[in-house]
């Protein structure tokens, strides 16, 4: 089996292989493969010459932040004496821990800095107005090598507005069919008794209904794979959204989370519903069901985008995520979604997503009688 995204991480390691090195910022949205990408170059480069620091994990105060990153830290380096003593002083020791640490040899070390900009947090700290600006600044002049992540595409993009070239920004690309075809190998023993169009098929299917995303993909294929015999993606996808299922979960951490970085979360929540009962919709559109001024509204779609749960095209708003959009149909509602309004709602949605030029898999699941080339047709693939 291929990596996924291959060559992507290749443009990684080359914007750190460069003389001087980049810094490459890597932007993607929830489930999109960012942790996996930098593990997959931790391993790459050696444990040794390497830190991967989970940001999100562990910001808590800057003392603490600076002793859980250099308690774990595998590299020498200029630590002061004495100890720092306020959070000015922690985080000020943290920028020498980044300038000063090395690999074996006295070479420059790693940085894999998964979700860096909750360091913003920090900015409620006595003297800590402008952590992000300071920390792009002293990374930017240091010998080491770093890698940075997050899922907030908007503020990164306004925070690296006048940052030097040494920092590039990467979008991380969603994947592709063939990589979704190639990650459901495992699944089905490598296809070795499927037929190459049912395979293929199959790829375009799972990609369509995940938009790419890689935590969606592989949850839709370790649920196909439990299904035993036989293998349908609108049905797996349908397990996967019920109130007891992983991507219900997924979705609920991923919007709240997203929420609670944002303002407004009550009227937030409000664009979204009317959203996921419709979309795109204009600015007036969405004032006139929210009930609220077009100027306030302006302001909720504002602090939307900051979050990137909202996209505007032509002045149209849509869920930046279509798989959250039908989770937000199901459950955000008064009581739990039943089993009749799951398999509803994620029929429609793959109707709509999944190429028309092929049968639609959405029957699939509601038990209509088929032969067996019509349920191939649907996007269910017999396992012999």
């Amino acid at each position: 089996m291929t990596v996924p995204q291959a060559g992507f991480e290749r443009r990684v390691q080359s914007a750190l292989e460069a003389s001087p090195s980049r810094i490459p910022v890597v932007l993607g949205g929830c489930g999109t493969g960012r942790t996996w990408l930098l593990q997959r170059l931790r391993d790459r480069i050696g444990r040794g010459a390497a830190q991967y620091i989970d940001v999100e994990r562990c910001a808590t105060t800057p003392e603490r932040f600076l002793q859980a990153v250099t308690g774990a830290s595998p590299f020498p380096w200029h630590r002061p004496d004495p100890a720092p003593a306020t959070a000015r002083e922690a985080f000020e020791t943290l920028r020498t821990y980044f300038d000063t640490a090395r690999a074996p040899g006295g070479e420059p070390c790693t940085f894999l800095l998964d979700e860096v900009l909750e360091l913003r947090t920090f900015e409620s700290f006595p003297g800590l107005r402008h952590v992000l600006r300071d920390l792009v600044e002293s990374l930017s002049a240091s010998p080491n090598r770093f890698v940075l992540t997050t899922r907030y595409v908007a503020r990164a993009h306004r925070l690296l507005r006048d940052a030097t070239s040494r920092f590039e920004v990467m979008h991380l690309p969603p994947l592709t069919a063939t990589d979704a075809t190639d990650q459901l190998a495992p699944t089905f023993n490598g296809y070795e008794q499927m037929a190459t169009e049912d395979r293929d098929y199959l790829g375009r299917t799972v990609q369509a209904l995940s938009d790419g995303r890689a935590v969606y993909v592989r949850a839709l294929g370790e649920t196909m794979g439990q299904m035993g015999r036989t293998a349908d993606p609108i049905s797996a996808l349908t397990a996967l959204m019920t109130v007891d299922g992983a991507l219900n979960h997924w979705c609920r951490f991923c919007y709240e989370l997203r929420l609670h970085r944002a303002r407004g979360y009550g009227a937030l929540k409000a664009i979204l519903d009317i959203l996921a009962d419709e979309e795109p919709l204009t600015l007036t559109e969405i004032s006139l069901r929210l009930h609220r001024t077009p100027g306030s509204t302006k302001d909720y779609l504002s602090w939307l985008e900051d979050v990137d749960l909202v996209t505007a095209r032509q002045k149209r708003y849509s869920f930046t995520d279509p798989l959250l959009r039908l989770w937000v149909r199901l459950h955000c509602r008064p009581v739990p979604p039943g089993e009749e309004d799951v398999v509803r709602e994620v029929q429609q949605y793959a109707l709509a997503r999944v190429p028309q030029a092929e049968p639609a898999p959405a029957l699939a699941y509601a038990g209509v009688e088929a032969t067996p080339d019509e349920r191939k047709g649907w996007g269910i693939i017999e396992i012999d």
